[in-house]
């Protein structure tokens, strides 16, 4: 499988039916320059001014922002913050229980990579994988796919030369 067709699976895999969602990812792949030509007011919140060998995976990740189906997140994000912006993403699962996070209290002292850590242990266990798309930043855009998914979501970044990590997955070791 090509390294387009690859961010198409992912596109899909991430956004179903959502067609602009890959069309972007390939237009950044197929035309870097014109890509950032055209847009510039975009990119220029994440100070791109010029094609970089991520751009298809972050014109992938800001059109999932776009479309409501991806958050990004402070490296130091309070977590009500952060469980209040991933509730309101459209592809949050509707079976999904916050309840645990009601039960630590506001002195539970967990930093945010622990907190997503702990969320994402909680949502494999109803069927969904909170997982990061990372841009190698020190925020942190997250999605949902169903875990039983996740490993090809994983899989099918890695041969694209991205990478996707699932929180809360306990260690292979």
């Amino acid at each position: 499988m090509t390294r387009p067709a690859r961010l198409d699976a992912i596109a899909e895999l991430l956004a179903p039916g959502q067609e602009r969602v890959a069309s972007e990812a390939s237009f950044a792949l197929d035309d870097p320059a014109g890509y950032v030509r055209e847009r510039a007011t975009r990119l220029a919140l994440r100070a791109i001014d010029e094609p970089q060998d991520d751009l298809a995976w972050i014109a992938l990740i800001d059109e999932l922002t776009e479309h409501g189906l991806l958050a990004e997140i402070d490296w130091r994000e309070y977590p009500g913050d952060i469980r209040d912006q991933l509730t309101e993403l459209h592809c949050h699962p509707a079976g999904a229980s916050w309840d645990w996070y009601d039960a630590l209290g506001d002195e539970h002292g967990l930093d945010t990579y622990a907190f997503l850590t702990l969320a994402g242990e909680r949502l494999l266990e109803s069927g969904t994988a909170l997982v990061v798309l990372d841009i190698m930043s020190d925020c942190y855009p997250l999605t949902f796919v169903a875990a039983a998914r996740a490993e090809e979501l994983v899989a099918l970044a890695d041969t694209a030369g991205y990478r996707v990590e699932i929180l809360g997955r306990p260690d292979p070791d």
